[in-house]
């Protein structure tokens, strides 16, 4: 993989060395022509009347090394493609609307899909051929990539109209299979849905290893969450075990990094024990919200301390000095996949103390021969060692040797080359992550999450926000922002600053919701159909406008939008943000019915929507140490319906008009009905207390 630095080869730096994206400054080095994602590659291929080559990966992707290190800095393979082709590069994770567009067509035509996306177009950017990694050379039912090159170009210098009429056919079934305009046959807002699409997750999930279907096995923290919604509003105590069970696996596994904190992408193996070792800013803001989820849940301190592990992390290794979260982490480095997470047990008779050794090797599951290999590096590491869980029954002495084990073999990984970090700031994740924050400093009780979250929403405002447009761009990297404005980043910010007003209570932050909902609103919902498009009317070379709505490794911006606006509705009494996210659950009534598992973010909006929400109206000074005892007990128990508000600002029309008293005080509100005020937080956690769960 080359490095970021200029002047690191030397061949000179081809156009991808103007950009700020890491991934396409991984490959800036490389004999290929690349273009980014940029009218001027458009242009030329209509122009030359040559077909387009697009690849599209991201930067901490392992397989998309390693189809660089054996294809693009091939000089024959960049020869060919800069002779037959024109190439684009795009990083998925700048532009997810591109590559949704082009990942449906391969996942439609080929029956998968995955990075490296590799997808040949017509230069009016149509796709006519794609698929995902392809080797140098015919391996394992796959075409060598250099010989694909060449029967794409045979077959567009001898049957191109053949190729252009099938690419129009195409584009049209493309078209058809990107709308999502399914409603359901009845009325979305049934609560027999929410039962039915936990009945189906129950089917799936593996009672030995946690989680839900087989190898490979992904978080996918949306799917707990909304079994805990399930769990409380049912009074089902097999769903809450489900997920108790499935935070515990994942805990104990190799997924989770045993000495820093964090969770890998996804386990390669159905017991959670070998990681795919990137680390994603998206899954642990996820996973920090499910883990804080289920120590409300069952008070148990392990489900806290995952939490708390997890923002350390993020705090430590994925945070700017000006409050910005980086988005990613690689699996590789010094060329090897996991080489800075694993262990020998040679290593670690050399670290550590006698009685340390005997009691990491036997916590960690340590062994000579090792639990991991990378079988796609030439000259795979011997004996290394993923760390997990595997005896956790240590007696007091031990457990204490093993705090001290840990301390020292994390001093020593920090010596090590770290992998590659990703360090543009995608508004879309850095909304995930301010939310998790946010909402940690009250339930954990610690103050450095709430102020991380505050640096982050101003980071945020000061180099992505336009006030006088009123626009949220969607990546900053290295002093820049870009022009793209996205859906997700939009709904994920709004998401993110609703929790923060919520632990703040904040004038200021809730009109800045405001402005958000309602330039999200204007930019990208439908007012004919309902939902929201993934892009915006002004966005360039796009060949058709999406509707996303799939919860897969990130909530779809649909998902998102649906709760921020259903919350941020309650706590201002607009009802047009309450009606834009009811049509939009309507319009994936259809997906809702007969796909949940698909759209579990969107259940949990429906989740909320089917009942009338606790509103805890707090009259008092937002700084006073009473009101923040009073935030936190609110924020205390596991209530997902229910949302925080003050008296002042923008805040629905009824709470406005409490009495403020001279003291902070709680009312508890459902309706236009509020219980008598109340100072106690004790009191206040009673009144929003479920009954009869917990651990």
């Amino acid at each position: 993989m080359n490095s970021l630095a200029p002047g690191s080869s030397a061949r000179p730096a081809n156009r991808l060395g103007r950009e700020k994206s890491p991934y396409l400054l991984q490959h800036q080095f490389n004999p290929v022509d690349w273009h980014a994602w940029h009218e001027e590659a458009f242009a030329q291929a209509r122009r030359e009347n040559k077909p387009i080559f697009l690849s599209v990966g991201y930067s901490t992707c392992h397989w998309c090394h390693v189809m660089e290190r054996e294809s693009f800095e091939d000089p024959a393979v960049g020869s060919f493609l800069n002779q037959h082709f024109v190439s684009i590069k795009v990083d998925r994770e700048e532009r997810p609307d591109v590559d949704k567009i082009y990942m449906t067509f391969v996942q439609a035509t080929t029956g998968q899909g995955g990075w490296p996306l590799s997808v040949f177009l017509t230069p009016d950017l149509k796709p006519f051929f794609g698929g995902t990694y392809f080797p140098p050379e015919d391996r394992h039912g796959r075409p060598g990539f250099l010989a694909l090159l060449r029967q794409v170009q045979e077959v567009w210098l001898g049957r191109r109209e053949d190729v252009l009429k099938s690419a129009s056919r195409l584009h049209v079934q493309l078209r058809h299979w990107t709308a999502q305009n399914t409603r359901g046959e009845g009325d979305v807002f049934n609560p027999a849905l929410l039962q039915r699409a936990a009945a189906r997750l129950q089917e799936s999930y593996d009672p030995l290893h946690g989680g839900f279907g087989g190898a490979p096995k992904f978080p996918q923290p949306g799917h707990p969450q909304l079994l805990l919604r399930h769990a409380l509003r049912c009074r089902d105590v097999e769903a809450s075990t489900t997920v108790i069970h499935t935070c515990d696996a994942m805990a104990a596994g190799g997924i989770h990094d045993q000495l820093g904190g964090g969770f890998a992408r996804y386990s390669v193996d159905e017991a959670w024990r070998v990681p795919h070792f990137e680390k994603m800013l998206y899954d642990n803001a996820q996973l920090a919200q499910l883990y804080q989820d289920a120590f409300l849940f069952t008070g148990a301190a392990r489900h806290a301390a995952v939490a708390r592990g997890i923002l350390d992390y993020v705090l430590r290794d994925m945070t700017s000095p000006a409050g910005g979260f980086y988005s990613a982490e690689d699996a590789d480095s010094e060329g090897h996949e996991g080489k800075f997470y694993c262990w020998t047990r040679v290593e670690l008779a050399e670290l550590l103390t006698p009685d340390e050794f005997r009691a990491a090797t036997r916590y960690f599951g340590v062994t000579a021969e090792g639990n991991f290999v990378d079988h796609s590096h030439p000259q795979p590491l011997s004996g290394q060692n993923v760390l997990y869980v595997a005896e956790s029954s240590l007696s007091e002495l031990e457990l204490s040797t093993l705090t001290s084990a840990r301390t020292r073999m994390l001093e020593a990984r920090s010596r090590r080359v770290r992998p590659h970090r990703d360090d543009k700031v995608l508004a879309s994740w850095n909304g995930l992550m301010l939310g998790a924050m946010a909402r940690a400093g009250v339930v954990l009780g610690e103050e450095r999450y709430r102020l991380a979250a505050v640096a982050n929403a101003q980071f945020i405002r000061t180099r992505l926000w336009d006030e006088a447009s009123r626009s949220l761009y969607h990546r900053w990297r290295d002093g820049e922002r870009d022009s793209v404005q996205l859906l997700e980043g939009y709904a994920a910010m709004l998401d993110g600053l609703v929790t923060l007003y919520e632990t703040t209570l904040e004038p200021a932050g809730l009109e800045w919701c405001l402005a958000l909902a309602e330039s999200m609103i204007t930019r990208f919902h439908d007012p004919e159909q309902g939902g929201f498009w993934q892009s915006g009317v002004e966005a360039s070379g796009l060949i058709l406008r999406v509707k996303e709505d799939y919860d897969g490794a990130e909530p779809s911006g649909n998902s998102l939008a649906t709760l921020a606006l259903l919350r941020l509705g309650k706590i201002t009494g607009r009802a047009d943000f309450t009606e834009a996210a009811e049509r939009t659950l309507r319009l994936f009534g259809g997906r809702i019915e007969q796909a949940p598992h698909a759209v579990p973010c969107l259940l949990h909006a429906l989740d909320f929507a089917l009942q009338e929400p606790f509103r805890v109206v707090i009259a008092g000074d937002s700084t006073h140490p009473a009101t923040r005892d009073l935030i936190a007990a609110a924020h205390g128990c596991y209530q997902p319906n229910r949302v925080i508000l003050g008296t002042l600002g923008p805040v629905e029309p009824f709470a406005a008009t409490l009495p403020k008293g001279n003291s902070p005080c709680v009312y508890l509100c459902t309706g236009t009905e509020c219980r008598p005020p109340t100072s106690d937080p004790a009191e206040v956690k009673r009144w929003l207390e479920p009954e009869g769960l917990g651990g």
